[in-house]
């Protein structure tokens, strides 16, 4: 008899056929986001799960669910699972690393680019029938070329970010929990490591890219900000809730800093409203990983995880080998 899981959210045909040839699947289709309550019911009688960044598996439902053995993100991060729950219940959870690197890197530019050059804003006044004349000092931005980039969270992609720099010499520091050796800075655009406040004062654009954890929650906040150079941008594609909403909404407005561009938010979907007000912010609907090659490379990394992990072997990408027996 096939072991049984649940894919939680819609995913590519493909995929859910590729997980049938191996489990009994059930799929959503539709689409439809789950309660709590509804992922535990769904979930009885389950041996894997196939997650998605939103579904929060928290040690309450791993407790009500006695037969799970595998939880496989389709995401690098995993904040939304209980991983300290999961491992001593004895389920595996994994992640997808590596195949969003250099896709994620390509989006963390775009929004780099878009915010030190206005190009939200000045869409919204051209499409608003507002343009009427060129003039000397319409929509003034940052140059990017021969400034400083910080980079803060220089793990695989925190690099890939590095190393297009190169193309418009700039300057790199970067701030990380260690210190890159050598070699690797050197591949980073020769990379400079200094501490986070000092980065802050130091960097004319700062990319957030660290993992998410209590540890760093609100890392950026009112304090940080007040760091940051007058001119300077904040882009954050790492996770809501590194930096605090509330305080970057108020530099933003006050003109503390010159713009921000965020992929991701503090109770994301629900952000804070009050974004929308300000004109010098760029907003995206977490869309980072967001090429199709890339998604699809995601969906089928979860898959060969989650058979890895019912079939008795080791999957590559496990988060938390003590839960193995």
């Amino acid at each position: 008899m096939k072991p049984s899981i649940l894919v939680t959210r819609a995913v590519f045909p493909d995929v859910v056929a590729r997980l049938s040839e191996h489990f009994t699947v059930e799929d959503n289709p539709d689409d439809h986001i789950f309660s709590e309550a509804e992922l535990i019911q769904k979930l009885q009688g389950k041996d894997g799960l196939f997650a998605n960044p939103a579904d929060r598996i928290s040690a309450a439902l791993i407790q009500a669910c006695p037969q799970l053995k595998a939880v496989c993100n389709m995401a690098v991060g995993y904040n939304n699972v209980d991983v300290a729950a999961a491992t001593a219940a004895g389920i595996m959870v994994t992640n997808t690393p590596d195949v969003l690197n250099e896709t994620t890197a390509d989006f963390g530019w775009a929004l780099l680019m878009a915010t030190a050059r206005r190009v939200t804003e000045s869409e919204h006044y051209l499409r608003a029938g507002k343009w009427q004349k060129w003039t000397y000092d319409g929509f003034l931005g940052a140059d990017v070329h021969g400034s400083t980039l910080g980079v803060i969270g220089m793990g695989r992609i925190g690099q890939a970010i590095a190393r297009r720099s190169m193309g418009f010499d700039m300057q790199v520091v970067y701030h990380n929990r260690s210190r890159l050796t050598p070699e690797l800075e050197a591949r980073a655009n020769n990379a400079r490591y200094l501490s986070r406040d000092a980065l802050l004062q130091t960097a004319d654009h700062v990319v957030l890219v660290l993992p998410y954890s209590a540890a760093v929650h609100h890392f950026i906040g009112a304090d940080e900000l007040a760091l940051m150079k007058p001119g300077a941008t904040l882009v954050n594609i790492a996770r809501g809730g590194i930096v605090d909403d509330a305080a970057l909404i108020a530099a933003l407005k006050q003109g503390q800093i010159a713009a921000a561009g965020l992929d991701v938010f503090e109770n994301e979907p629900a952000f804070n409203p009050a974004f929308l007000s300000l004109e010098n912010v760029v907003l995206t609907p977490h869309i980072a990983s967001a090429s199709a090659p890339t998604r699809r490379a995601m969906a089928n990394c979860a898959a060969m995880n989650l058979i890895a992990a019912l079939s008795g072997q080791t999957p590559p990408n496990l988060l938390n080998p003590q839960a193995v027996k």
